[in-house]
């Protein structure tokens, strides 16, 4: 029997319900060794995180997915051409921590460059030849207190 690998909405959501109950029952587990204060306000998030799934199901009931319409490209899109702008919108963020990362890259490999500079025409302008830098001798005469 030739099996199809694509997941129904149905067996997502059982899916998605099963592992919801594993992860509940593992953080009851572990809400026992917390201080009675942090599990009363655990118990308060559960209740209101509870309460606005419910109003959220009861406000907007689940539909079929989205198919694709002529030249709009409602499967990218979401379907009604506005959950597209929200997707586009919720990947600036992580645009911007890219190029702040590549930018905070960039200025640190500038920086260590100007280090170097600095180091070489230190070196270069200085009375001593910079063999004499790698002459253990020179840095033994270096230990020494000056008399």
């Amino acid at each position: 029997m030739n099996r199809s690998t694509a997941i129904s909405p149905f067996d997502r959501e059982a899916r998605e319900a099963r592992f919801a109950l594993r992860v509940a029952a593992r953080l009851t587990e572990r809400s026992a060794a917390l201080p009675h204060d942090i599990n009363e306000r655990l118990r308060i998030a559960r209740q209101q995180a509870l309460e606005r799934a419910r109003a959220k199901t009861v406000a907007a009931p689940q539909t079929a997915p989205a198919v694709l319409n002529a030249g709009r490209g409602s499967l990218l899109f979401g379907g009604d051409g506005s959950s597209g702008w929200w997707r586009l919108a919720a990947l600036l963020p992580v645009v911007a921590l890219v190029v702040g990362m590549v930018t905070v890259q960039i200025q640190s490999e500038d920086e260590q460059a100007a280090d170097a500079a600095e180091i070489d025409a230190a070196l270069l302008s200085d009375d001593l030849p910079p063999a004499a830098y790698a002459d253990p001798g020179f840095a033994e005469f270096l230990r020494q207190p000056a008399d």
